[in-house]
């Protein structure tokens, strides 16, 4: 079996994966990371799927498994879980990034350190294959080609 350093396994929730059958014709797709490592982190994935699936600027295609890694960075806390999202979306991509920084504050995401604990990080990993580099936004993100806990769930969905 191949071990990856830092990857403990896959976790399941309500809709986490998930799959979505019809397809609306919404102008871009995006990629979305999530991540969290405050509990309950399965039942807030969960949330916000029900928020963003009800958010009528979006429509949800696939969810992957949630993976349950290693911290990085700061390495003195809690497991992580992370999963990314694939959406369609007729908002550009900083104004989609603006609307996931609010996603954030609402669930109580707190700013304290670089790599601290978090109840929701939303990144915004990819976005219509364009490439976007400014002070607010900066697409493709730096880290998604890198870092495990983006590429093992993204070969999920």
């Amino acid at each position: 079996m191949l071990k990856i350093q830092g990857v403990k396994h896959f976790e399941k929730s309500r809709f986490f994966p998930f799959f979505s059958q019809n397809i609306r014709s919404f102008k871009y797709l995006a990629l979305i990371g999530l991540g969290s490592n405050i509990e309950p982190e399965k039942k807030r994935f969960d949330m916000l799927f029900r928020v963003m699936m009800d958010d009528k600027r979006f429509k949800i295609l696939s969810t992957s498994p949630m993976l349950i890694n290693e911290a990085f960075g700061f390495k003195e806390q809690k497991d992580f879980t992370n999963a990314v999202m694939l959406i369609q979306t007729n908002l550009h991509a900083r104004a989609l990034l603006k609307v996931l920084l609010y996603y954030e504050v609402k669930f109580k995401r707190k700013r304290t350190f670089k790599n601290a604990p978090r109840t929701l990080d939303l990144d915004l990993l990819y976005f219509s294959q364009k490439v976007k580099r400014d002070k607010w936004c900066e697409v493709p993100h730096k880290g998604a080609k890198e870092r495990v806990s983006v590429i093992l769930p993204l070969g999920m969905i």
